[in-house]
């Protein structure tokens, strides 16, 4: 079974997997570790632009390792879960400070590097060097779990534990990079979460999932659990064109980003800045949706503000005419987008 299993997957792959992904090309440990860390949580459409722009900037892990941190979290604005990049960015400087610059290609070693965990070791070895590793990412989890028919929720222990023992299992001894990279396509584009292609399937015809009619019920779903809703409250201290913005404490939300002010009792502090009402301006709210919680974010532009900031962390004048290149959250890069409007018009008004 696992043998014609790997069989089938990989005939499959030669007549209908991708193989023009720009990390595909040259498919070196290090091109493929920072896609694999871009691909977590994130689709592929959506990581090419950045995959070619990170490239561009950082071609080897020295560039990376030698890059300052503010570079690469620029590169990565927009993308999401920024302690991939932070994490990256620390592995990089392992790699050149232990490893002379050179990608380890023993897989205990690889799983010691920061923000790397047992399937994507797995998934940079044996696309880069052919090496016999299973992997178990989102799509191959949905694959196998269909298959066999794996009751459960995957994030829990036994589930988890029973997936890794089919993926070992049916992990060929050869072509595995081919085998690894037509398991993740076919979780993509064929084993979808909802609207599968089951008649496009290689292994449809030994699914258990598809003769039990239980597609829809594998994998297991996570618990649903309420998720809160959160209100801040963001400055936009402008001055000359400029705002004012401070750096994030290097963990937790947005860790190392440069981010616009919070906070809490908004008519304190602006009875503290001795703020003119005509100088203080709503701009719309951004409602920013995190996998835990919602976060309702309500902007004031305070014009003509030279005060410092608030909070005590590292701060810069941000020019919205010619803004430096510095990693921004999605939601402050809009906010500023929203102040650069307004600016503009107040400034069209009083002409």
């Amino acid at each position: 079974m696992p043998t014609d299993f790997s069989i089938r997957v990989l005939d499959w792959f030669d007549a209908h997997g991708r193989k023009s992904l720009p990390w595909q090309a040259n498919p070196t440990p290090y091109r493929v570790w920072v896609s694999e860390i871009m691909l977590q949580q994130t689709q592929v459409a959506t990581v090419i632009p950045y995959y070619e722009r990170f490239m561009a900037s950082f071609p080897d892990v020295v560039s990376l390792a030698d890059a300052d941190v503010d570079q690469v979290l620029h590169h990565w604005s927009g993308l999401g879960y920024y302690a991939r990049a932070r994490n990256l960015h620390r592995a990089a400087q392992v790699i050149k400070q232990e490893y002379d610059g050179e990608f380890p290609a023993d897989i205990e070693a690889v799983e010691q590097l920061p923000g790397i965990g047992r399937s994507t070791a797995g998934a940079i070895l044996s696309l880069a060097h052919d090496q016999r590793h299973a992997i178990l990412d989102g799509n191959v989890k949905r694959v196998l779990a269909r298959h066999a028919a794996v009751d459960g929720w995957p994030g829990r222990t036994a589930v988890s534990r029973r997936l890794w023992e089919l993926a070992e299992a049916r992990t060929p001894h050869a072509r595995v990079a081919a085998y690894n990279q037509a398991m993740m396509d076919l979780g993509a584009t064929v084993c979808r979460r909802s609207s599968p292609e089951c008649g496009h399937c290689p292994v449809s015809g030994d699914c258990k999932a598809l003769s039990d009619n239980r597609i829809d019920e594998l994998p297991g779903r996570k618990p649903k659990k309420a998720i809160p809703q959160r209100q801040t409250v963001m400055l936009v201290q402008e001055c000359d064109g400029k705002v004012l913005l401070e750096q994030r404490p290097p963990s937790g939300l947005w860790g190392g980003l440069w981010s616009l002010p919070e906070v809490a009792a908004l008519e304190r502090v602006l009875g503290e800045l001795d703020v003119p009402a005509t100088d203080i301006h709503e701009l719309p709210v951004v409602d920013h949706a995190f996998s835990h919680y919602r976060l309702d974010i309500t902007p004031v532009l305070l014009r003509g503000i030279t005060s410092p900031s608030l909070n005590d962390r590292p701060t810069q004048w941000y020019d919205l005419a010619s803004p430096a290149e510095i990693g921004l959250a999605a939601p402050v890069r809009r906010i500023l987008d929203e102040a650069r409007i307004a600016l503009d018009a107040a400034r069209r008004s009083r002409k």
